[in-house]
């Protein structure tokens, strides 16, 4: 039964039409996850729906007695109470309630207060007590305490005034509260933004349960395949429900477009077929040709005409270097024991791993472990406070900062690249622009009045005209849409340089992840494999592991028997540490020896038997390496 719709919503500012003619009916139960290019509309959408925005034209419709519940994108709660006292406003009947029920006790317990009086109250009393019972009122405290901690307010915050939080806090005590009030019909702005993967998961499942009806824009696409069982999709101003998830929407919507310029062109070919008749026929100028051709023309006015597919919204145009330059050397980057904390908040400690050439490490942790500041400090942008980290020789280094500081605000667009790329032509430099969407006068705009999409989309210009060997990249699908996400995630699998990333996006990680890096308080988990994988072993290989209470040094390699005895997993450890570095050391000898042996040979060609003993070396070498590099394949 359909308890909430919107029928032909049109909305235009003058003569720009931003929404035209959207229909929606949501039943009891549906799970609609609202998608669409950057501003498309979706937000829109959703203010017009819960009366935030006044609609053109068009009727919005709730059945009665029904509720709506709206968290807008990034806007959270302004409030001096304490964030505890905050969320019992999700509960006015239960707190009223109990509030009735201590004022009966209190007049119940007064001993002159005559009998029958008192076995009114009394009456009175267990009657709404048992509707407090029932409605939830014993449970509705441990709920709110459940709910802030799952999203990330321990209890010794539960005091703290809403407006010592962030930002990004606030808008998670305002999911909090609205959550907890469970409205009939769940609408959601991007309801993942500030959470940490924990925490999102942890609202996926809370959702796949929820009873009611959810409405969520949202370009997580892992949280709307896990969540929604429909997509609505607003595109060149129009909507249309797909009912089925994000991945399947995608495979429905290319098929669809398939076949609609299929069947336009079939038509168009008829048509042109029979509108070359009508010419030759007019040619005879004869009664029976006049009376065909007129026949052929009604029927095409007959026709119901099939409308051409519009294009499809304009996107970003990815493309790294992938030419045999980009170096992989077998280790390009080794960080030893680093340490980082800052007044009043230690963030890691103990972090020791190595990057391997061509790997792809994506850097997972709880918000606040610091991740973003390792990369910074992998790019020497913030200091450590101890440990090390060393590259491989004579790399260059592509960083992707989330909070774009790299960029010149005085600048002009054209400008700001151009700095970076004075050997480029006009033409190249304007193209490279084109791609990530600056056109025309857009190329002339100031950088400091570019939004957050804008800025990155710049960031990324800058970032594909380098011609990096690593790319260090730090929320680089934040400020992106889902068509500009996938052309990312396709442009960074046909890179063939080294990749380390951090990022809350599962759908991407899940894309492109070879190797896993789980920070934690006191060092790190490395795991070889995709993210799936990590998921299905995570449970497995750290069955007990808790960072504040364990002595480990950090760095754990795979496998359930290293992490179930501490003095046995410390010394398999450092066994395997022995093994990597002497199996390391011998692997630069023998490269080492390879080189020189290429050398003499050169040097000796015209020497058939000393060639013929080098190169009988050299195939020697090169066996001995091949099984030192599947060895140490195998112990990493």
């Amino acid at each position: 039964m359909i308890i909430f719709s919107a029928s032909d919503v049109c909305l235009s500012f003058g003569t720009d039409v931003i929404l035209d003619n959207l229909s929606l009916g949501v039943n009891e139960g549906d799970k609609i996850g609202v998608v669409g290019v950057n501003g498309a509309g979706k937000s829109m959408f959703l203010k017009i729906l819960t009366g935030k925005t006044e609609r053109t034209s068009g009727d919005v419709y709730l059945s009665a007695g029904k509720t709506v519940g709206f968290l807008e994108q990034d806007t959270g709660l302004d409030s001096e109470n304490e964030i505890y006292s905050e969320m019992l406003y999700a509960f006015p009947e239960l707190v009223e309630t109990e509030k009735r029920l201590s004022e009966l006790v209190e007049k119940l317990n007064d001993k002159n207060l005559p009998q029958d009086e008192h076995m009114a109250l009394a009456g009175k009393y267990t009657s709404l007590e048992e509707k407090f019972k029932q409605n939830g009122g014993y449970e509705y405290k441990s709920r709110i305490s459940a709910m802030l901690e799952s999203l990330g307010f321990e209890k010794e915050k539960h005091k703290m005034k809403v407006n010592e939080f962030s930002g990004g806090q606030k808008t998670r005590l305002a999911l909090s509260r609205l959550l907890l009030s469970e409205p009939d019909v769940l609408i959601l702005d991007e309801p993942t933004n500030h959470l940490d993967i924990e925490s999102v998961e942890w609202l996926e499942n809370y959702l796949v349960q929820y009873k009611k009806s959810i409405i969520a824009v949202s370009h997580d696409r892992y949280f709307l395949d896990k969540v929604t069982n429909k997509t609505f999709e607003i595109e060149n101003k129009c909507g249309k429900l797909y009912n089925c998830p994000y991945t399947e929407y995608v495979k429905r919507k290319e098929e669809d477009r398939k076949n609609d310029l299929k069947h336009y062109e079939i038509q168009q070919k008829e048509i042109a077929r029979l509108e070359a008749f009508v010419e030759n026929q007019r040619r005879w100028n004869r009664e029976r040709n006049i009376i065909a051709a007129e026949s052929r023309l009604k029927a095409i006015d007959r026709m119901e005409k099939i409308e051409k597919p519009k294009n499809l919204p304009s996107n970003i145009k990815f493309g790294f270097d992938t030419d045999s330059s980009v170096k992989t050397p077998f280790i390009i980057l080794e960080v030893s024991d680093l340490k980082k904390s800052y007044p009043g908040k230690d963030l890691f400690d103990n972090l020791t791993f190595t990057v391997h050439g061509k790997d792809r490490m994506f850097v997972l942790g709880k918000n606040g472990i610091g991740k973003s500041t390792l990369l910074k400090i992998l790019c020497g942008r913030v200091d450590a406070d101890g440990g090390r980290f060393e590259y491989a020789s004579d790399l260059d280094i592509g960083y992707y900062d989330q909070e774009q500081q790299g960029l010149n605000n005085g600048n002009t667009v054209i400008d700001e690249l151009w700095d970076c790329y004075p050997d480029k032509t006009q033409t190249e430099i304007r193209n490279a622009l084109a791609s990530f969407l600056f056109t025309a006068d857009d190329v002339f705009k100031n950088v400091g009045v570019l939004s957050g999409g804008e800025k990155a989309r710049l960031t990324f210009a800058k970032l594909m005209l380098q011609r990096s060997d690593m790319l260090i990249l730090d929320e680089p699908t934040n400020h992106l849409d889902a068509p500009s996400r996938e052309a990312l995630e396709k442009a960074l699998l046909d890179y063939k340089g080294t990749i380390l990333c951090v990022s809350h996006d599962r759908y991407f990680i899940n894309k492109l992840a070879t190797r896993i890096l789980d920070m934690r308080e006191n060092g790190c988990f490395d795991y070889k494999g995709g993210y799936e994988s990590y998921l299905g072993h995570k449970d497995l290989l750290l069955p007990d592991y808790n960072p504040k209470n364990s002595g480990a040094s950090g760095n754990f390699q795979k496998g359930k028997a290293e992490y179930e005895k501490g003095k046995e997993e410390k010394s398999k450890a450092r066994k395997l540490g022995r093994q990597i570095e002497d199996t390391e050391k011998r692997i630069a000898q023998l490269e080492a020896e390879l080189s020189e042996n290429e050398k003499l040979q050169e040097e000796n060609a015209s020497d058939y038997v000393k060639v013929s003993e080098l190169f009988e070396r050299y195939g020697k070498i090169r066996e001995e390496l091949d099984e030192l590099y599947e060895k140490l394949e195998q112990l990493l």
